[in-house]
Parts: structure tokens; C-alpha cells; sequence
């Protein structure tokens, strides 16, 4: 059995450790312990902001497995529409294949109909084939080509 909620400041530490296990987050994340506070300051922004919602999946133990970033993002195109955009989706590696991250997009898509979106969006790194799969399977649909600039 998983509960899935809005995550708390006492999550921060597993979340990231989530984020920063696997090829591409261990080049970008600094987990350790304590963490920096630079995470701290980065939940605090998201959950003030009412059109973010970090999320958090606990197994029957209460313990963090699994997490994502709703935004909603509201813009004047589509008539003044609303998008949905996920981010930073992760399942703690001892489990992955149990349908808890379809679970997890699942509830996504439904939150992001409630929240009045016309489109939920998201975008994977070219180097998880994995994830676009599973992506797909749920009924995502690679429409766009996406581009970035980072500045560090």
C-alpha cells in the first residue's frame, strides 16, 4: 500500500537523495549530510508558490519511495490556458517495476485535470531511453523538440 502526498520539510533529505542516484543526477546534485542549504531554500520557494506541488509516494512504512514536481504554469495562449508541466520524477531504485511510478503519473494526470489544465507536459533526457518508453506507455506523446541552454 503507497500514500501519495505534498511533501514536508522533513522529506528534503530522501528526495534528493532520489534525485541524485542515477547516471545524470550524480553529476549535478551534492547529497550529503547535512544537506546544503541550498536545497532547504529551494522547498521553501516551491512550497509557498500555490501553482507548485512537489510530491512524495510512501511505501507502508512511511518511508519516501518515490517523488515529482507539478507545476502549473499559466499563460495567455489557449485562451489564457493552463499547463502542467512534471519534473524530477523518481522511484527509489529497490522499487522500481512495481507500478508505483505509473501509479504516481497517474495521480499526476488526474491532479493536473482537476487543477483545470488543458495540457500536462514533460520533458526526459535523450540519455534514459527507459523513461520515454515508460512515458509513452502512458500516453505521452513526443510532439516537440525541446532545447536548453544551461549557464554553469
Amino acid at each position: 500500500m503507497i500514500n501519495i502526498r505534498r511533501a514536508t520539510t522533513s522529506d528534503i533529505s530522501a528526495i534528493v537523495q532520489m534525485i541524485a542516484d542515477d547516471t545524470l543526477g550524480k553529476t549535478r546534485e551534492n547529497f550529503q549530510t547535512p544537506l546544503p542549504k541550498e536545497y532547504r531554500m529551494a522547498f521553501e520557494n516551491i512550497n509557498a508558490d500555490k501553482n507548485q506541488e512537489l510530491i512524495v509516494v510512501e511505501n507502508e512504512k512511511a518511508a519516501v519511495i518515490g517523488t515529482l514536481q507539478l507545476s502549473f504554469i499559466q499563460y495567455l495562449t489557449y485562451c489564457g490556458g493552463i499547463r502542467a508541466q512534471i519534473e524530477a520524477v523518481r522511484i527509489h531504485k529497490a522499487y522500481r517495476g512495481m507500478g508505483i511510478g505509473e501509479t504516481l503519473l497517474e495521480w499526476a494526470i488526474t491532479r493536473a485535470k482537476e487543477r483545470k489544465a488543458h495540457v500536462l507536459q514533460l520533458t526526459t533526457d535523450k540519455k534514459r531511453p527507459e523513461a520515454l518508453r515508460f512515458y509513452k506507455k502512458l500516453g505521452f506523446i513526443a510532439s516537440h523538440e525541446g532545447m536548453k541552454i544551461h549557464f554553469n
